[in-house]
């Protein structure tokens, strides 16, 4: 059995022998009419739960436009453009409206990069610029004790407009939605207190109601004041494929069930061998983006089975406190017992990759120098080839599955 799975900005052909393939997870089938930009504008002309954005903005507001950064991927390029027509329609002028690139707790973008994210026709007349979180303005605290500290050009906006791409994540369940405010233009302190609720069972992949960190988003959304979203779904070739526009939660829980239609992908067994890629570019940029195909691996391997897991990481490790704990840790084991003592953001996705590795080995399959990927308490491979066939004469029985999504699908035994 022969297939590709993304690797930085390259695809790689992988070889599985016939008799121990078991699978390869890719998208169910459903129903696609528009795509791209069209599918947008027709969103935006049937908004879920909201009137229209041309009936909601007026002429002179100041108008904030929060997209993602360039470690997701919504082709901001093709979703904003739509929005601005709406905006035009309703006699709002393009000095009213600024686009933030909500960087969380990543690093700043450079004015190419920014302009690749949205365009030339829009870098060159609307405002384009990133969050800051050493400039932000208390909106409120939610019931949860989570300051929504956000940054200053968008909390003093009249209105706010959420762009983001629905995908499965780790403990908020879903992206999208209020995700583009906290935690893309909130504070360290902020996104520190929410996440650290990543550690309860109800804050896993794929669940909304009762996940205490989705609940506490979209608390943070509502005393924020979300005027309008629009969230896309994409197929594997990150091509829009759905949107849904309209109210902030409305919207996006419609968002969410289509993705799981999509998505979500029944299996009879769990897996000896799992082979995942993040999906490529920008997915596996760093590792810290990777580790989101490793989690919904998780769910596909059995215990004591190995995951191969296949990201570049062209840009490294991705966070600063991410790097301190994957590297100063004696032990995988110590880093889960110290995000218990001591929520650390960046720390959190440490102890995630230390929570797989209890239930499976990680052949890691990367760009960093082999010493430093055992540092970090995982396998070295520089080949994905290499890694399969040094799995397979480990478990001599075993059964591959493979998921070139890794990112966007989640395994569900049925």
């Amino acid at each position: 059995m022969n297939t590709l799975v993304g690797y930085g900005k390259n695809k790689i052909e992988i070889t599985i022998p016939d008799d121990r393939y078991m699978g390869t997870l890719v998208p169910n089938e459903v129903e696609i009419g528009l795509t791209g930009m069209e599918e947008v504008a027709r969103s935006l002309q049937n908004p879920i739960g909201s009137p229209k954005l041309s009936e909601i903005v007026k002429p002179g507001e100041k108008i904030v436009i929060v997209t993602s950064d360039v470690t997701r991927p919504i082709p901001s390029y093709k979703v904003l453009p739509p929005v601005l027509d709406e905006l035009t329609k309703a006699g709002c002028s393009d000095d009213d409206i600024t686009v933030v690139f909500a960087l969380g707790s990543h690093g700043g973008h450079s004015e190419e990069r920014k302009r690749s994210l949205v365009g030339d026709a829009i870098y060159d007349r609307v405002k384009c610029i990133d969050s800051d979180m050493g400039n932000v303005k208390r909106m409120g605290v939610t019931s949860r004790g989570t300051p929504v500290d956000l940054f200053t050009p968008v909390a003093e906006a009249d209105r706010i407009i959420c762009l983001g791409n629905i995908e499965y994540h780790y403990f908020a369940g879903y992206s999208g939605g209020a995700k583009a405010l906290m935690p893309g233009v909130s504070t360290r302190d902020a996104i520190q207190n929410n996440h650290s609720r990543m550690v309860q069972p109800e804050a896993c992949a794929g669940r909304l109601e009762g996940n205490p960190v989705r609940e506490d988003i979209e608390e943070a959304g509502a005393i924020a004041g979300i005027d309008f979203i629009v969230n896309v779904v994409l197929n594997e070739k990150k091509e829009i494929i759905k949107s849904f526009a309209g109210d902030s939660v409305k919207a996006h829980r419609e968002g969410c069930r289509f993705l799981d239609s999509f998505y979500a992908i029944s299996i009879e067994e769990k897996a000896d061998i799992v082979v995942v890629s993040a999906g490529g570019f920008p997915k596996d940029i760093n590792m810290y983006q990777a580790q989101k195909a490793l989690d919904n691996a998780k769910h596909a391997v059995r215990d004591g089975g190995i995951i191969v897991w296949v990201a570049e990481c062209s840009e490294g490790l991705g966070e600063k406190h991410f790097e301190q704990w994957m590297t100063g840790h004696e032990k995988a084991s110590d880093m889960i017992t110290h995000i218990k003592k001591d929520f650390i953001l960046g720390g959190h996705k440490a102890a995630a990759i230390a929570l797989v590795l209890e239930r499976a080995r990680i052949f890691f399959v990367s760009g960093f120098e082999p010493d430093f990927v055992k540092s970090m308490f995982l396998e070295p491979y520089s080949d994905v080839h290499a890694a399969i066939d040094a799995a397979l004469e480990i478990i001599p029985d075993g059964r591959v599955l493979v998921m070139p999504y890794g990112g966007s699908t989640l395994p569900r035994v049925k």
